[in-house]
C-alpha cells in the first residue's frame, strides 16, 4: 500500500516537472512524463489511462508504450538540447576527464535516440488515430478491446485463446 502511494506521488511530481519543462527549456519534459506513465502503470489504472489519453501529453506516452517511435521534431530538439547541455557543462567544469565522460554519455544517448523509429507524420500531427481518420493506423495502434473499458482489466470479456466470447 505504501509502495502504491509512493508511486502515485512520484508520478504526479513527475507530471508537474514535465509540465514545467514545457515552459523551461532547461528542464526536459519527455523523461518526466514517461516516468509518470511508468509510475501510474504500476500504481493506478485511472491515472495511467488519464495520462495516456491526455490531449497534450498522451502522444508522448502512447508513442513510447506502443513502440511507435518518437516524432522527428522531438528527437531533433532532444539531441540539440542534449549536446548544448553536455558541451556547456564540459566548459563549466573545465576538467578533461569530465568532458570525456560527458561526450561518451552524450554519444550513447544520441546513438539510442537515432536508433529509435520515427513516428509517422499523420500520428504526430493528429494525436490519435481516430482524429486522423486513418483506418490502417486504427488497426495497428488500437488493440481489440471488446468487452473492456476504463476500470476493466485488459483481456476481460475474451476467451482463453484471445477471441471474443460467444
Amino acid at each position: 500500500m505504501v509502495k502504491r502511494y509512493f508511486l502515485i506521488s512520484l508520478g504526479w511530481f513527475s507530471v508537474v516537472l514535465g509540465v514545467i519543462g514545457i515552459f523551461l527549456p532547461i528542464l526536459p519534459t519527455t523523461p518526466f512524463i514517461l516516468l509518470a506513465a511508468w509510475c501510474f502503470a504500476r500504481s493506478s489504472d485511472r491515472f495511467h489511462h488519464w495520462l495516456r489519453n491526455h490531449k497534450r501529453l498522451g502522444l508522448i506516452v502512447r508513442s513510447w508504450e506502443d513502440g511507435q517511435g518518437i516524432p522527428l521534431k522531438v528527437r531533433n530538439r532532444v539531441l540539440l538540447l542534449l549536446w548544448f547541455s553536455m558541451l556547456s557543462s564540459s566548459l563549466i567544469i573545465g576538467r578533461a576527464w569530465a568532458a570525456i565522460g560527458l561526450v561518451l554519455i552524450g554519444s550513447c544517448v544520441s546513438w539510442y535516440l537515432l536508433s529509435l523509429p520515427l513516428l509517422e507524420e499523420s500520428a504526430e500531427s493528429g494525436g490519435n488515430a481516430e482524429s486522423t481518420g486513418n483506418a490502417e493506423l486504427d488497426k495497428r495502434s488500437e488493440p481489440d478491446t471488446a468487452g473492456t473499458g476504463p476500470g476493466t482489466p485488459t483481456g476481460a470479456g475474451k476467451t482463453a485463446d484471445g477471441g471474443k466470447p460467444k
